[in-house]
This record gives structure tokens, C-alpha cells and sequence, in this order.
């Protein structure tokens, strides 16, 4: 087995069946297509031709990034793949944006590990990691 990295942003469908296939949370199909366009930079597996795992780098490209959407399948998880995705996302972000870009990430428990490698560190006390979505109902 090949799995091999592209630096890739998937097509809408693809981004909410690895969403859904990994586990995380849903999205809307408009939500995706306009979001995915805003992408600074993406990287995809794939097993053959098949999309296996996703991550990407949002944000306005200098002053302000987030890591998000880390996502293997779970047929491929344990392998190393969400170490892979954010090396390639890592090397992106030290050598193509500006030393003083501030890069972000809302981590879920246990993948703070995984970030932590990567030298991502808790901002709490200082600061916590806040959120809400655009529909408060």
C-alpha cells in the first residue's frame, strides 16, 4: 500500500465525506464550497485514487492561520497519517508565511498530542480558545 501526499484542497463532496468518515462534525454543502475556496493551503491522502485523510491552513495568509480539518479515516488511523498531514502543513507554515504569523488550532483530546510535536502549546491561562456558530438556535 502507497499512500501517497498531495498538496491538494478536496472538492466539496470529498471534504464532508472525510469530515463525516473521520468523525468530526457536519457542514453544509454551500458552506463548504465557499470555505474550501478561502483555503491558504491544503494537503490530501490518498490510497490509489481514493481520499484517505485531509488537513488544512486557513486564514488571511500572514498575520493570522489555523490549522484545521486534520482528518484520516479510520480504516488508516494509527499509521502515522495525521503525522504526516501535519508535517507537510508545518513545513508550509515555516517556510512560506512570516516569521511573526501567528498560527492557531482548537485541538480535540487526544490530538493536542499529536500537535504538540509539532510545537503547538496550550495558550491557557493566558488565553482560552473560544467559539460559536453564525446560527445561535
Amino acid at each position: 500500500m502507497m499512500i501517497e501526499l498531495k498538496e491538494q484542497t478536496p472538492d466539496p463532496d470529498t471534504y464532508l465525506a472525510l469530515r463525516s468518515g473521520a468523525g468530526l462534525g457536519g457542514y453544509e454543502r454551500d458552506a463548504a464550497e465557499k470555505g474550501l475556496k478561502n483555503s491558504v493551503h491544503a494537503v490530501m491522502l490518498f490510497d490509489g485514487d481514493k481520499p484517505i485523510g485531509m488537513g488544512r491552513l486557513i486564514g488571511d495568509g500572514g498575520l493570522f492561520l489555523q490549522v484545521t480539518d486534520i482528518a484520516v479515516l479510520p480504516d488508516y488511523q494509527g499509521r502515522g497519517l495525521g503525522k504526516r498531514i501535519m508535517a507537510a502543513l508545518t513545513q508550509f507554515i515555516e517556510t512560506e508565511l512570516p516569521q511573526s504569523a501567528y498560527v492557531s488550532l482548537i485541538a480535540d483530546v487526544p490530538a493536542n498530542r499529536l500537535y504538540e510535536q509539532f510545537g503547538f502549546k496550550e495558550t491557557a491561562p493566558r488565553s482560552v480558545g473560544m467559539s460559536r456558530r453564525a446560527n445561535l438556535k
